[in-house]
């Protein structure tokens, strides 16, 4: 691997940006692959760029046949995040699931007697308010957001930010009562139907779920299926 291709890859990963190291097995020849690259700036070819970018979409390492060429994609993507605002009973169960999904956790309530390290030792405790802490940390398009409080003061202001941001996944605990009255203040905060539909809710899939661990599976059951539809 020639330096200045190492470099670049660590440099990426360092800022924690999904790459993909292309290189053709026949020839040695590397290239750093980014969601953006165009086939003009790198050596190895249209057909492989666009194979390694389908890799990145994946977040899957590949071996493929292109262009009469043996292509192997190395994908390297940090870890999908989840911000969980609401620092409950269900959050606690939640945790431990995205964890295990693969998930970097943050968990967001300016309640310091909720949001504490002892209850949540698998996630980064943040003690802020929600909208306050999303702007900070900015949601991207490898990020999950789900409100969970249940209180509209800590609620809404976060479903804002996650609306105005690029997340995969945006979820919000309550009946469909409660969901009919918050697409109501959102419209008239001036939000379109088109944007608050990405809003799930109420939140997770339809299993039955009652206990904060059955909500919580029912939660990421439903953030695996929204993110394997968009891949």
């Amino acid at each position: 691997m020639k330096r200045a291709i190492l470099d670049e890859l660590v440099a990426a990963r360092s800022a924690e940006k999904p790459v993909a190291l292309a290189t053709v097995l026949e020839s040695g020849m590397q290239a750093v692959i980014y969601a953006d690259t165009s086939p003009d700036t790198v050596p190895i070819g249209a057909a492989a760029v666009s194979a390694a970018q389908r890799a990145l979409l994946d977040d899957r390492s590949v071996m493929v046949e292109t262009e009469g060429s043996t292509l192997f994609v190395h994908v390297h993507s940090p870890p999908r995040r989840m911000f969980i605002v609401g620092a409950v009973h269900i959050a606690q169960a939640l945790v431990v699931m995205a964890g295990l999904a693969g998930y970097a956790v943050i968990v967001i309530d300016p309640r310091h007697a909720f949001a504490t390290d002892e209850r949540f030792p698998f996630a980064n405790v943040v003690k802020e308010w929600p909208d306050k802490a999303l702007k900070r940390l900015v949601p991207d398009k490898r990020s999950a957001i789900i409100t969970l409080t249940h209180d509209q003061k800590l609620d809404e202001p976060a479903l804002r930010v996650a609306l105005k941001s690029e997340a995969f996944y945006i979820g919000a605990l309550g009946s469909k009562k409660t969901q009919t009255a918050r697409r109501e203040r959102l419209a008239q905060a001036g939000f379109t139907e088109q944007s608050l539909s990405r809003i799930h809710g109420p939140v997770g899939l339809p299993v039955g779920a009652r206990t904060p661990g059955e909500i919580a599976i029912a939660i990421m059951a439903e953030i695996t299926q929204v993110l394997r539809a968009k891949s």
